[in-house]
């Protein structure tokens, strides 16, 4: 779900070459749904090989991600770990769409209405443990860094991006800002043209940074005035919010009585099933660590072909282009690093 903040955060677009250099901590369950739900046939069918593992994940994993390593970037993969027991009822939520969208899938499959059919296939994507698998051992064959988060994958990048153990922290959901992070990216992993959902209409996806920092000069609010708008709007850990009340009738609440409590008296039929203080606590003290080392290496060429093109059944040819690029970039990254640090 993630906090509806998308009217109230200033965005700024990027290119993708313009963040060369950066380490990049990405919320990995974030972006290999997005994979899972984007990467799938005109039907619905997501890719797989011929044991009928599905296999989406790798395709915007390998290829999305060495696109990144070509732009000259160094990206870090968060696995998200137990998440908190304030999360079941999303959890719980979600589960519930996931159902209901296989059902419609059913019931379009059985009109032959393709684009209905892959409207309701990308809600009910959901992660197998063996893509988990399959995700950890390509990021270590392609020398790329994992890091496995205590709980809250979220909460691990925004966390690394505050001691600055990376520039940024990127996930599609808004909720990285809750958890601290000074900067954030969307859009890091699935840049480029896409088609709308359900409409014959094709936009062009651009990477956009988000900073704390500038978010509350411009909703003049504090850190924690900003946690207490999206406790209202609703979170993962409060999925309902207050029935009714929008992100921008939330924002003029805190602001005009500052804290979530003061404000509570004066909205109707405002309840939560969970004290909000706890709900706060879940943003400003995370479960998180610092027990991870982050190492970019050179690729397993011959590892990541054995994996994708042998086991998984992509194309050879693809593959090692991809790699080919991969490792040029990151030539020229190490090129342009010896050049500062020469000059510097």
């Amino acid at each position: 779900m993630g906090v509806d903040f998308k009217d109230l955060v200033p965005k700024t677009p990027v290119k993708l070459e313009d963040l060369s250099g950066k380490v990049i901590a990405i919320d990995a369950y974030n972006a290999i749904y997005q994979f899972l739900s984007i990467i799938r046939q005109p039907d619905g069918t997501p890719l797989k090989d011929s044991t009928g593992k599905v296999t989406s994940h790798l395709s915007g994993l390998f290829y999305r991600t060495s696109n990144l390593v070509e732009m000259g970037i160094k990206p870090v993969y968060v696995f998200d770990g137990v998440p908190p027991t304030l999360k079941s009822t999303e959890i719980e939520r979600r589960r519930q769409v996931k159902v209901e969208a296989a059902v419609q899938y059913e019931k379009a499959a059985a009109k032959g209405d393709t684009a209905k059919m892959r409207m309701f296939a990308q809600a009910t994507s959901s992660m197998k443990d063996y893509m988990q698998d399959d995700s950890r051992r390509l990021l270590e064959l392609m020398g790329l860094p994992w890091i496995q988060a205590p709980s809250e994958g979220e909460a691990q990048a925004a966390h690394m991006t505050k001691k600055g153990d990376a520039d940024y922290c990127a996930s599609q959901d808004y909720d990285s800002l809750l958890f601290g992070a000074p900067r954030m990216l969307r859009n890091i992993t699935i840049s480029g043209r896409r088609k709308l959902p359900s409409k014959n209409i094709y936009v062009d996806v651009v990477p956009e940074v988000m900073e704390l920092s500038k978010t509350l000069s411009a909703t003049r609010l504090t850190y924690e005035q900003l946690i207490d708008v999206g406790i209202l709007i609703g979170t993962d850990f409060n999925p309902d919010g207050i029935k009714g009340l929008g992100p921008k009738t939330a924002l003029k609440l805190i602001q005009q009585y500052k804290t979530l409590e003061d404000a509570l008296p004066h909205i109707k039929n405002a309840a939560f099933p969970v004290e909000p203080s706890c709900i706060r606590q879940e943003f400003l003290h995370p479960r998180v660590t610092d027990e991870y080392k982050l190492r970019w290496c050179p690729p397993n060429v011959e590892g990541v072909v054995d994996l994708m093109v042998r086991q998984k059944e992509f194309s050879e040819e693809r593959v090692r282009k991809s790699l080919d690029r991969m490792l040029e970039g990151s030539r020229k990254q190490k090129s342009k690093t010896s050049l500062e640090k020469w000059f510097g």
